[in-house]
Formats: C-alpha cells, sequence, structure tokens
C-alpha cells in the first residue's frame, strides 16, 4: 500500500466531526495589518510644492453641518473593513477538550458531503447493508440504500426484521456553495420505508449472504438470504427478498409463507446466546453455496452449509476458546480458513479441515481484554483488525501468528491505536480500500482511519518553545474523522457501492454520512 505523509491531509479532513457552541480560544500571533486608504497614494515632490484639484477643496467647518447633503455629491471616506476577524469556532477533540454544562455539539457541514440522521420504532444492536440494482461506485446524489436491521423492543414478542429503503439522501449543503443555490431539492428530507416481519427475542446480530459484485440482485422468485441471532439462543435464516421487492414495486403484496417463517432454524446452540456469525460463499463460479458460522457465549462455534435440497448444520463444534465467542470473519482468500476471536482475550485461526475442530494458529493475548470485534483484509489478506473491550484497536500480519504448538511469543502488532476511551463495538476494513477503516465505540464515537498515513517529522518538530500548543498534536496522524452526535454507538459499515458512504446504528437511530476525507 502506498504511503501518504500527514501533511498531505488539510486540517478540514483530519478535524473532527463537531465543534461546541462556546466562546473560541483566541488566535495567538500577529495579526496582518492594514494600510489606510488616507495614507497611501500620498504625492511628494521634492520641492515641496502642492497640488489639489477644485473637486479636493473642501470646507472642513461646513462639512460638520451637512449631515442632510444628498449622498451623490458628498465626498465620503472610504469605508475600511475591520482588522479582526471573527474567530474560528474550535474543533471539539474527544480526550482532549471537554463539554461546559450548557454546552452542546454541533456538527460542522463543512467536512461532510453527505450527512443524515433517521429515527426508528426501536433501537438496532445490528445491520447489514443490502446489495441493490442501483449501480456500483455511485457518485450521483440523491443516494439511496437498502439495510435489513434487527430490533431489540421492550418485550421479545415485539421485536421484528425490518428491511430500510432509505432514500433522497441529498447532497450536505454547505455555505457559499454557488453551484447549488437553484437546486431546491437540496432542502428535501430523507424518505425512509420499510416492510417487517416479526421475530421472538432481541436480536444480537443480523448479516445477508454476499452477493457477487458483478452480478445484480437476485430476481423476486429467487432468496436473498440473512441471519439473525436471537437473545432466544436461536439463529434463524430469512428470506429477504420479497421485501425489497415490496419496497420497490407499488402493490407488490409479499407471500406471507415465505417471508414470516425462517427458512431455516439452527438449533446448534441450545439455549445459549450468541453474538458472532458472519457468511461466506463459493464466489462467482457457485454463489448459492454459502456457510455460515456462528458462535455463542459458551465458546463454541458451529457452521451450517447449504446442500441441495437446502440448509444442514453441522452437529460437532469448534472448540479452542475458553470464553464467549464475540465475532467471526471468514478469510477473503482461503475458502476454508475463518478467525474468530473471544472474552478470553485471543484471535484464534481455524481451518473445517483440520482433524478434532482446534485452532490451527492464533494469538494468545490479542488485548488487554475481551476481543469484542475483528475484520480480515479483503484487498491485503495477511491483515487483521481487532478492538477490545479496553478501547484498542490493533493490526495484526497473520504471516507471524503463531501456530498450535509452537513455544514462540505472540507477535506484536503492527499498529496499535489508544484513542477510543470505551470498548470498540464495531470495525470494518474498507471494501476497496486496502489501508482504510472504521471503527466505533462505546464513547459514542465513529471514527476513521488510514494507515498509509505516516507522521510528518518536517511538520511536528522544530516549534519554538514559545510557540501556541497544538491541540491536534495529540490526534494520531492516522486518525482522518471522528464522526460524533449519536449515543452509544453499537454497529459500523461501509457502503459497498457507494464510495465512502458509511452507515451507524446507536441508540437513538442510524446515521447516514460520507466525509470529505476518504
Amino acid at each position: 500500500m502506498s504511503k501518504r505523509t500527514a501533511t498531505e491531509f488539510q486540517s478540514a479532513s483530519t478535524s473532527t466531526e463537531h465543534e461546541p457552541k462556546k466562546i473560541p480560544r483566541n488566535t495567538s500571533g500577529p495579526q496582518p495589518q492594514r494600510t489606510p486608504d488616507d495614507e497611501m497614494g500620498e504625492y511628494e515632490d521634492g520641492w515641496e510644492d502642492e497640488y489639489e484639484s477644485d473637486e479636493e477643496v473642501v470646507d472642513g467647518t461646513a462639512r460638520e453641518g451637512e449631515d442632510d447633503m444628498d449622498v451623490d455629491d458628498q465626498v465620503l471616506p472610504p469605508i475600511e473593513e475591520s482588522e479582526e476577524q471573527p474567530p474560528a469556532p474550535d474543533t471539539f477533540i474527544p480526550g482532549v477538550h471537554k463539554l461546559g454544562k450548557d454546552e452542546i455539539l454541533e456538527p460542522d457541514d463543512s467536512v461532510y458531503v453527505m450527512r443524515h440522521s433517521m429515527n426508528v420504532n426501536w433501537p438496532c444492536l445490528s445491520f447489514d447493508i443490502l446489495r441493490d440494482n442501483l449501480g456500483d461506485f455511485r457518485q450521483r446524489f440523491p443516494a439511496t440504500t437498502y439495510i435489513v436491521t434487527g430490533s431489540q423492543a421492550d418485550v421479545a414478542k415485539n421485536n421484528e426484521i425490518s428491511v430500510y429503503k432509505m432514500s433522497s439522501l441529498q447532497k450536505t449543503q454547505k455555505e457559499n456553495d454557488d453551484d447549488d443555490d437553484d437546486d431546491d431539492t437540496l432542502d428535501e428530507d430523507p424518505i425512509l420505508e420499510y416492510r417487517s416481519i416479526p421475530h421472538l427475542g432481541g436480536v444480537n446480530r443480523i448479516r445477508a449472504q454476499p452477493l457477487p459484485t458483478s452480478q445484480p440482485l437476485p430476481p423476486a422468485s429467487h432468496p436473498y438470504y440473512v441471519a439473525s441471532w436471537s437473545e432466544i439462543g436461536k439463529v434463524h435464516i430469512w428470506d429477504v427478498r420479497p421485501l425489497i421487492e415490496a419496497l420497490d414495486v407499488p402493490g407488490y403484496i409479499p407471500d406471507k409463507s415465505r417471508t414470516h417463517q425462517p427458512t431455516f432454524t439452527i438449533n446448534s446452540h441450545g439455549r445459549a446466546e450468541g453474538f458472532a456469525m458472519d457468511w461466506a460463499s463459493s464466489g462467482e463460479s457457485n454463489p448459492t453455496a454459502l456457510r455460515l458460522l456462528t458462535g455463542d457465549v459458551q465458546s463454541r462455534i458451529y457452521l451450517t452449509t447449504t446442500t441441495p435440497s437446502g440448509f444442514n448444520a453441522l452437529s460437532q463444534p469448534f472448540l479452542s476458546h475458553t470464553s464467549s465467542v464475540e465475532d467471526l470473519q471468514w478469510s477473503p482468500s482461503e475458502a476454508t480458513v475463518f478467525a474468530s476471536c473471544s472474552a478470553d482475550q485471543s484471535v484464534q485461526i481455524w481451518d473445517v479441515r483440520s482433524k478434532g475442530r482446534k485452532s490451527v494458529a492464533g494469538i494468545e493475548k490479542a488485548h488487554e481484554s475481551d476481543v469484542n470485534v475483528i475484520s480480515w483484509n479483503r484487498g491485503t489478506s495477511y491483515l487483521l483488525l481487532s478492538g477490545g473491550d479496553e478501547g484498542g484497536i490493533k493490526v495484526w500480519d497473520l504471516r507471524n501468528v503463531k501456530k498450535k504448538g509452537s513455544t514462540a511469543a505472540d507477535p506484536a502488532p503492527v499498529a496499535a491505536f489508544r484513542w477510543h476511551k470505551a470498548p470498540i463495538t464495531s470495525i470494518e476494513w474498507h471494501p476497496t480500500e486496502d489501508s482504510i477503516f472504521a471503527a466505533s465505540g462505546a464513547d459514542d464515537q465513529v471514527t476513521l482511519w488510514d494507515l498509509a498515513v505516516e507522521q510528518d517529522d518536517e511538520a511536528t518538530g522544530g516549534m519554538m518553545d514559545d510557540s501556541p500548543v497544538d491541540q491536534t498534536q495529540n490526534v494520531p496522524p492516522q486518525l482522518l474523522f471522528v464522526h460524533q452526535g449519536q449515543r452509544d454507538v453499537k454497529e459500523v459499515h461501509w457502503h459497498p457501492q457507494i464510495p465512502g458512504a458509511v452507515i451507524s446504528t446507536a441508540l437513538d437511530g442510524f446515521n447516514v454520512f460520507k466525509t470529505i476525507s476518504v
């Protein structure tokens, strides 16, 4: 991956997203001085002769009483602009600044290409982005996206799985943006439509089957599967393709026998609930050959596969963890290999062909506490991200991971960050840029990072002792952006068909945004 220095990014892209409503700090250093107009253009000659025209001869005493003189006939001094410019608002940096009693965060829309907030009936711990037929690498606005979610309702019977269509996602208006002055549609609010099916128990995690990027969404007669991890210990597989059709085709009524009952239910976990889940397919050659991994709080991992007659849940679990399995990721390059992380602080690597259903390699002390989430890089397949309960983010080179039975010490991460002040709740590599990733934390932050950015020593060195302290010196150069404004962020995903677009879910609903930094 190519390297970039921190100075290649302007302050707008490396700044945080919100600004507090408070009196800004005064900028230090000398201010530029203006030369008054009446001190400019004065003519002097060596003989000290004075030149003046008839228009320049004005009686100073008479001028004082001529307030009612016509403006056109009056010679007025030029209006001078104030030398003092209004100070720029403060950038709120988490961990550096603290909000006062009456202060709130206010978003800086100049650093967004798009930013929208949407509330739903019940909070959602998890969601996934559904593929659509609107094309790849979309840049035009307004944008449209489809997601599938699972609710956390007040009682188990009130929960739902919902497919949301978010449309009319307009580009963010900015001050002095002359190009969009005549576009009244920019003032339109986003449109949120949905179709739901009942789900017994809160949804801990939900994931959609992978679809080949070169193929369109399957027709309505073909299934599009999503899997839900229920808090009552069941993993259900649903066909949501008719729900998408109902959102797009007026008058289309889904067949309830197809949508309101699970296509398949995995009972292997008994009554133990879980959170870990990941799909994989055999790719474009056989996209219907699916594999689903599920992990529970009792340290067990089960594999479910597809056969010509339907789904088949294998009865023998994978066992190497000693505590709750928190996340699972299939390898993007090896069809039989997957990774897992656990509350036992480890990251394990598995091969489904290995005898005994034990891990083949691992990092025993990957974090200081629970390892909550992992993400496998699809562009550089030896890189794995992990996020811990202590708020740390680590990048691992899997070529250095020790095999089982080795006496070697755990490898050191190739990068580690301690920006977040609370547990990492979600982490995901960018789908096409192999150096960029997104993370979310229980500290109400969504952060965007680029490993290709390196510290520029020339930009940070050579500062005089009496120079003002730069508050951004505590910000890692790889941190591109901090998005705030949501409470208790649970999950974040890049949109695979809209480059740079990010969706996050939190206690107070969904945010859809795209920044100028990615």
